[in-house]
């Protein structure tokens, strides 16, 4: 099969260098790919959002199967117009993916379906918004209603934070995805990631995983697109995965159908475990970055015929096997990140620092030129180790941190610490 993936970030490295064992793979392609997805697929020159670009390429090179890594492409109906060419994809509907495109979207739905989430209020104006906050009380969550690459969430803890954030994003600050915002109830309890492959009928839950968002140890400053991540979760006991499975994801991906909108690709829940038990704090319609980076780490059965039954159906007859093993990915960014940063700064030294065969880095934002490797983005290598335990996977991960040549760049000290304690 000739294989498309779309997209550009770590995430996408991931899945590239999971695709690329399968035997089902005879040529593997990424638009527009990176740096470090060089050395396991043909990148091709189409970002990943030019719709009209990415099918007719997929036309003219007779591509059979395409993976859409990112949210934008999805909201925008790339899968659509794959689909309406005849051309086999992994990723949802536009209709479906406004699970993660519109979180007031997601919001009614769970309030129609009974599905247990926070409380909520959806507004068009900051009048409205900012008296809901002053009838609520804070701390509050104050979020974009769209897509804003991870950054649209703003953890308010007094009134004025509230407030500046509400004017903030009806202000324009992540431009259209801020035409509506939508309040949180602030929940108390420990976060986690839970992932399921969907056919529109059928589920598979895929292996644990936890993720830091915020851009400084101890979990401070602002949310990222995340600075590292693990798996497994210590957390996620098999009795817990049941019940997110039973009272949330099921009710979730039989309301898609119901609605008319059925749901097939990856179904990212983000979850809050409270003292009453998990509740939903939003959903994502793709893979996890850097959550699918560790958990590709883990699998051992190969991923392409299960991406296929997404599209195809038939999840129900699928069974992916898993590494006892531990993965964890440490997330090197720009200084200046999540603000502005500069490009261009050279990383040295990724050969030795991945010379340990329990050590896998996946590129999120780097270009290469001639033999030297230019950080092109805000979250730009995600530095991945495997050990016998979360322990050892975080040594072997941060042993390989600390090689990589790389004046500009930071990274968190502390991931995984949540599993640590527990």
């Amino acid at each position: 099969m000739k294989i498309l993936v779309v997209g550009s970030g770590g995430r996408e490295h991931a899945l590239c260098w999971a695709i690329a064992a399968s035997p089902l793979c005879d040529e593997l392609q990424c638009a527009p790919g990176n740096g470090g997805i060089a050395s396991v697929a043909t990148c091709i020159d189409i970002a990943a959002d030019d719709i009209d670009a990415l099918v007719a390429h997929c036309q003219s090179q007779a591509v059979d199967f395409v993976v859409i890594g990112p949210e934008q492409p999805l909201v925008m109906g790339l899968a659509d117009r794959l689909d309406d060419a005849g051309i086999g994809v992994f990723g949802p509907s536009a209709a479906a993916a406004q699970l993660e495109g519109s979180k007031g979207f997601t919001k009614d739905l769970c309030q129609k379906y009974g599905i247990p989430a926070a409380d909520y209020g959806r507004f068009d104006n900051a009048a409205d918004a900012k008296a809901y906050v002053l009838e609520q009380g804070t701390p509050i969550v104050v979020k974009a209603d769209g897509l804003a690459a991870g950054k649209g969430v703003i953890m308010a803890e007094t009134d004025d934070e509230a407030m500046v954030a509400i004017d903030e994003i009806f202000g324009g600050l992540f431009g259209q995805a801020g035409t509506e915002v939508v309040i949180e109830e602030w929940m108390q309890g420990e976060e986690i990631s839970f992932f399921a492959l969907c056919d529109g009928e059928n589920t598979l839950a895929l292996a644990s995983a936890q993720d830091h968002k915020r851009v400084g140890d101890g979990d401070t400053g602002p949310n990222t697109g995340g600075m590292g991540s693990y798996s497994p979760a210590p957390i996620m006991t098999d009795e817990l995965a049941d019940t997110v499975m039973n009272d949330i994801i099921l009710p979730t991906v039989a309301a898609m159908k119901t609605e008319g909108t059925p749901y097939k690709g990856v179904l990212y829940a983000g979850l809050m475990i409270t003292d009453t038990g998990p509740r939903l704090f939003e959903y994502n319609a793709r893979f996890g970055d850097p959550e699918c980076q560790v958990l590709m780490m883990r699998l051992k059965s190969d991923i392409l015929p299960a991406l296929i039954a997404c599209n195809e159906g038939g999840l129900d007859h699928f069974d992916l096997r898993w590494h006892d093993t531990a993965a964890m990915t440490v997330v090197m960014a720009t200084e200046g990140y999540p603000g502005s940063y500069e490009k261009g700064s050279v990383i040295s030294n990724l050969e030795g620092a991945s010379a340990d065969e329990n050590v896998e880095i996946f590129h999120a934002g780097t270009s290469v030129e001639g033999d030297t490797i230019i950080a092109t983005g805000g979250r730009v290598l995600n530095v991945t180790g495997t050990g016998a335990n979360v322990a050892e996977a975080r040594a072997n991960a941060y042993r390989a941190v600390e090689a990589v040549d790389w004046p500009q760049g930071f990274y968190r000290s502390d991931i995984g610490w949540r599993a640590l304690k527990n």
